[in-house]
């Protein structure tokens, strides 16, 4: 145990870096601001001159410190964004069966080109994960444990529920093991959610846009999508939900409130508390996706909206997809009061999660490991999104609109109204970039013009000379 936790340690470089960002973040170094010379920081934190000059490297390639010949290196200075917000969506007040399937199937082809310049996948690159640490825990843990090649019947590993138990206490739920049922990843539990609290037929609020995948399961169901308006920054608007719960019946309530897909939208505490309450007053299931709560650039992750359930009506879905490891698929939902549903319907779904995956994620999060992870994720995220952000401020066309996401990986773009998406998307592709149009998060006919862009990717001159052209091929459609 003790040399896998050595293993997890960050090397020396990166601990001279993550001291520096830490003093940026907290202001103590401003935009601008001359940072010690090599030879001075070197004997300040006893490393080699050579530690110093990757540990600025470094922070040079998360955007946070720029080099000026003959003169060092500084804190950098950030473009003062000049692009407005995307406007709080109008959907139609209609419920409409999503039938986007094919059309999502057709843009995501493009994922598995690896020549691609991958803008439209919401995944992080795997420099961006701790794979090779993931990868000896699961090595030695086949050795270890031979029952992890047999099924892991719902609820699933323990060892996992157990940690996810314990972590649970940072977003404001006292849930014990058993409160958890494991998944194949975020989206099973979203699928098992909504087939546990509605059948083929019945409505489901969501907050619009949506993310395509919950409009695909949704359809896969046979359930009716409620759209409804979304604010940019703070999500779900609750006076239009309370509006249309008054007007209509509703089998259920689903939302993305920490950085929503495709918004990064983050929902107040107080609106969280309100939703709770308004939807328990009616006995209506409330659906939480948290995939992305972990992925906060502020220094306090926000409440879910489960920490506020007293009736045992919000079903938590959660993974490490966006964090760890997405082809482990390893996730879980806390599913109050519709447990034994729900563990009915995974066995009939999958039978049961692959063990091995489980258990090496346990052991990561029992190590330390992922907060430490977290922490440099978190703040090369938030790099890479400035960044991009900078970029579409400099080339996409007048009238661009641009998230500002306070977490998560994700921006979405709302371009000139005579820009189509999917004629965008397609040239794009043909230069080698691939985008998200605006098409499939909705069911309705609406974001024609508008993109979602990953940034989940490294920055580096390919993806710059990548932002560069679509922002030249948006403008020749402007």
């Amino acid at each position: 145990m003790g040399a896998v936790v050595e293993a997890s340690r960050p090397r020396r470089y990166e601990q001279v870096a993550e001291r520096l960002a830490e003093a940026m973040a907290a202001g103590t170094l401003r935009p601008g601001d001359r940072l010690p010379s090599v030879r001075q920081l070197s004997l300040r934190e006893r490393v080699s001159i050579s530690t110093v000059l990757q540990a600025y490297l470094h922070l040079e390639s998360l955007g946070l410190v720029e080099t000026r010949p003959q003169s060092g290196h500084y804190v950098r200075r950030r473009e003062r964004l000049r692009l407005e917000e995307p406007r709080v969506s109008r959907p139609l007040t209609t419920a409409t069966p999503p039938s986007s399937s094919a059309l999502v199937a057709r843009v995501y082809q493009a994922t598995r080109d690896a020549r691609m310049v991958q803008l439209g996948a919401a995944v992080p690159a795997p420099e961006l994960l701790p794979g090779p640490r993931l990868h000896r825990d699961m090595v030695m843990l086949s050795r270890q444990r031979p029952d992890a090649i047999g099924y892991d019947m719902p609820p699933g590993c323990l060892e996992l529920r157990r940690q996810v138990a314990r972590r649970a206490l940072d977003w404001g739920c006292a849930l014990s093991p058993d409160d958890f049922i494991t998944t194949c990843g975020a989206t099973e539990a979203v699928y098992l959610s909504l087939a546990a609290v509605a059948r083929s037929g019945d409505t489901v609020a969501i907050a619009s846009p949506a993310y395509y995948g919950t409009l695909q399961a949704m359809e896969s169901l046979g359930l009716r999508a409620l759209e409804l308006p979304s604010h940019p920054r703070h999500g779900l608007e609750l006076d239009a939900l309370e509006a249309a719960l008054d007007k209509r019946r509703v089998a259920a309530v689903l939302v993305v409130p920490s950085f929503s897909n495709p918004l990064g939208a983050c929902m107040p505490e107080e609106n969280r508390a309100r939703l709770v309450a308004m939807l328990a007053r009616r006995e209506i299931p409330l659906i939480e996706d948290d995939i992305y709560g972990d992925l906060h650039y502020g220094l306090e992750r926000a409440r879910t909206c489960k920490s506020f359930d007293r009736a045992g009506l919000v079903l938590l879905c959660g993974s490490v997809s966006k964090t760890l490891a997405p082809g482990f698929r390893v996730g879980w939902v806390a599913p109050g009061r519709f447990q034994e549903r729900i563990e009915l319907l995974k066995f009939a779904h999958t039978t049961a999660t692959p063990t091995l995956p489980q258990l090496a994620v346990a052991r990561f999060l029992a190590s330390g490991g992922y907060d430490k992870h977290l922490r440099v994720l978190r703040r090369r995220l938030a790099s890479q999104v400035e960044r991009m952000t900078e970029a579409i401020c400099e080339h996409f066309p007048e009238g661009t609109r641009v998230s500002r996401p306070t977490g998560g990986s994700l921006l979405w773009v709302e371009l000139p109204p005579t820009v189509d998406a999917l004629v965008l998307h397609a040239r794009a592709l043909e230069a080698g970039i691939s985008i998200a149009p605006g098409h499939i998060f909705s069911a309705q006919p609406r974001y024609t013009h508008c993109i979602r862009l990953n940034c989940g990717q490294a920055w580096s001159p390919r993806l710059e000379a990548a932002m560069a052209t679509l922002g030249s091929l948006a403008r020749t459609l402007a």
